[in-house]
């Protein structure tokens, strides 16, 4: 399932910064913008998966998943 997300860019001097909106820590310094894009969407995946691993794992054993849509 493809979600999208809210990505906050600007160009600092010679560098272009971002932050991924909905995400806390997700932010990325490249010195072009299509890099930027390119590394916000790896760390945000990254991120994901990371938090994805952890919520499981602090499960424990006996649990379900479940869709929530806001």
């Amino acid at each position: 399932m493809l979600k999208e997300y809210t990505a906050v860019i600007k160009q600092d001097g010679e560098w272009w910064i971002g932050w991924i909106e909905e995400i806390p820590g997700v932010n990325c310094q490249e010195h072009t913008h299509d890099e930027l894009i390119e590394s916000l969407r790896v760390t945000l995946q990254e991120a994901i998966e990371f938090n994805r691993k952890d919520a499981i794992a602090a499960a424990g054993r006996s649990f379900k998943e479940i869709t929530i849509s806001v």
